[in-house]
């Protein structure tokens, strides 16, 4: 990992995420021609997280050679709100819900891959792009986390972000279903109302069990570190 300059691992990390967008918003799905195009997908939304992320992180770090031996202190104002942003994005969202998305596709998808991606989709999407949007989340984003410190929020705050976040996107595929009258997921057509209910509470809490996995995770590497 020394060999490689944490900056050039995540230029090239945010190269690799502007690449599989583009690939995957080139693809002709029907599924992108419907109400709610590529952003009713989670892992179409946590691409964009990631690379949002990223490419704040090279910000950050072009920001930090630019004012590095500089005394004003208006610019190390402004790097300390772009190194706040960076660490509450990789806290919220970056890292619970780029785990989220790994491991509950893989889980489902040896279970039955037609719940949560049908065969159909080999049609449109090669595999090294599935694995793109699928796998690589995870590696990328521990990477990121062993290379640099992040200071996490308040337990409560950091909370209630994640809760915020699980929440709107789970009445954002309520209100597809309702004006569509097709579940996002294939999954959600084999389950009752009542046991839909339970799958949503799940899933949001499981998600701020990621949450706190990641600031479990920080602290251990970092107080290990010092």
């Amino acid at each position: 990992m020394a060999l490689v300059p944490c900056q050039v691992l995540r230029a090239a990390i945010l190269l690799s995420y502007c690449s599989i967008l583009c690939n995957y918003k080139a693809i002709d799905m029907p599924a992108h021609q419907t109400y709610g195009g590529s952003w009713k997908f989670l892992t179409f939304i946590d691409l964009v997280i990631q690379a949002v992320f990223f490419g704040i992180c090279v910000l950050t770090d072009l920001s930090s050679l630019l004012t590095k031996g500089n005394d004003s202190q208006e610019q190390e104002r402004q790097l300390k709100k772009l190194i706040s942003l960076r660490d509450w994005m990789m806290a919220v969202l970056a890292f619970p819900v780029g785990v989220f998305v790994v491991t509950m596709f893989w889980s489902i998808y040896i279970y039955d891959r037609e719940l949560v991606y049908p065969k159909l989709l080999d049609n449109f999407i090669p595999a090294w792009l599935n694995h793109g949007m699928h796998t690589t989340v995870l590696p990328f984003v521990l990477i990121e986390m062993r290379t640099t410190h992040h200071q996490y929020p308040s337990r409560s705050c950091g909370l209630a972000a994640v809760c915020t976040f699980a929440v709107g996107y789970i009445l954002w595929v309520c209100w597809i279903h309702h004006v569509t009258g097709v579940w996002v997921y294939p999954l959600l057509e084999h389950l009752s109302p009542g046991v839909k209910i339970i799958f949503f509470a799940a899933v949001t809490v499981i998600i701020n069990i990621f949450y706190l996995v990641g600031e479990i995770l920080n602290n251990y590497i970092w107080d290990t570190q010092k």
